[in-house]
């Protein structure tokens, strides 16, 4: 928890606090967006909790924050119930773990549970109170790894469910000893419910899940934009080729989806359709 001798200025008045270890990952502001906001390099509390639901979103941002810069003075008996929100629910056995690691710089991650096998999706921190609530739910059949850069507790989650870790062959570096590797460009089925499509870009060896033509985790390839209501992409923070990344975004158009379940950045759900045109704006802007 973070420590009351490094708390900001930026932060308003009151019990919770962003202190100077925050590294603007955006965890809180998307877990509390009423309780958190962005003041230069770092977030800040601007409004502090009033009713319940404030109080459990600041709760859920101070589990997930990756670098336990969040503290509160008044409210710490209610941390454990804040604990049983994690993983969370998002629709369909389809569930945001919290516990963002800094290993991955604040990354998201998330959880699916299938009945063929529960897939982990990038990684959280590696935490007992997580490995049983995972436990509790099926374990993991398979971690998938968009890419290099939020790869964090991978291995130790694999090791302890005996799950298969997804990668492609240019990000292995990452994860040497991953069990199943992507060779190409073309997508790679995994039964009838999940595609594994590459979307080289960000990294050379990018990749995104497509899960029952509904879920797109999209790792650090695609994301929700809220300042500029639609999707958004960064060339700041490409690290391979713009312009391969340009093309992938494109070809994304050949597939549906209504939730966008990004690493960084934020999530969003939209009726396909509406998802789609918002994809199609995004590259015909870059274009």
């Amino acid at each position: 928890m973070a420590d009351l001798k490094k708390r900001l200025e930026t932060n308003i008045g009151g019990d919770f606090f962003v202190d100077s270890t925050c590294i603007d990952c955006d965890t809180c502001r998307q877990l509390a967006p009423a309780v958190f906001e962005e003041t230069g390099e770092y977030s800040s509390v601007y409004h502090q909790p009033q009713n319940p639901e404030e109080l459990r979103g600041a709760l859920r941002a101070l589990l997930a924050c990756p670098t336990g810069s969040i503290g509160t003075q008044d409210h710490k008996k209610e941390i454990a119930g804040a604990r049983e929100d994690f993983p969370m629910p998002l629709e369909d056995g389809v569930y945001y773990n919290g516990y963002n690691s800094p290993k991955s710089y604040g990354g998201n991650s998330y959880f699916v549970k299938h009945p063929d096998g529960n897939w982990l999706i990038d990684s959280p921190k590696f935490l007992p109170d997580l490995v049983e609530k995972f436990r509790s739910m099926g374990g993991m059949r398979y971690v998938f790894l968009t890419h290099q850069d939020d790869v964090a507790d991978a291995e130790k989650y694999a090791k302890e469910f005996g799950a298969t870790r997804i990668i492609h062959r240019r990000e292995i570096n990452a994860q040497p000893d991953a069990e199943r590797i992507i060779e190409d460009d073309e997508p790679v089925a995994f039964g009838d419910d999940f595609l594994v499509i590459p979307t080289p870009g960000h990294t050379a060896g990018h990749c995104v899940l497509l899960y029952r033509n509904k879920f797109l985790f999209t790792g650090d390839h695609l994301w929700w934009r809220d300042d500029r209501g639609g999707m958004g992409a960064s060339h700041s923070y490409c690290w391979f080729s713009w312009e391969e990344q340009k093309k992938s975004l494109a070809r994304l158009l050949d597939y549906e989806f209504e939730w966008l379940l990004p690493g960084h950045g934020r999530r969003k759900h939209l009726p396909k359709n509406e998802m789609h045109a918002a994809l199609g704006e995004l590259v015909s802007r870059l274009k």
